[in-house]
């Protein structure tokens, strides 16, 4: 039986816009209700549905950690790690395999 992976990612409203970080046993999902903004608050409030940072983990104590220190952060901070890797602040769904992303809200 494969063994669970836990995500941190953070999600972007668009380049240098509003940005939220989160923590997450079932990344797939958890994007999809992002993109289809299935829960009202904060993310779907200012559109912030792309994913433009993840890491894996597999143990949900060092995932949660890392979450909340990225959640203290300054916004400087985490512009600078999503543009280590990402620095056009692409909509990395799609790499990730999670979601087709033509078909969220339809």
């Amino acid at each position: 039986m494969p063994q669970e992976r836990f995500h941190v990612y953070i999600l972007a409203s668009r380049w240098h816009g509003a940005i939220y970080t989160g923590v997450t046993n079932d990344l797939s999902r958890r994007i999809c209700e992002h993109k289809s903004h299935a829960w009202r608050g904060f993310t779907a409030r200012y559109q912030i549905d792309k994913l433009v940072y993840c890491e894996a983990y597999d143990n949900p104590v060092d995932a949660i950690a890392r979450e909340k220190q990225l959640k203290k952060w300054r916004r400087d901070w985490k512009i600078a790690l999503i543009e280590k890797d990402n620095p056009d602040w692409r909509d990395l769904s799609g790499e990730y395999g999670l979601i087709d992303i033509s078909e969220v809200g339809k």
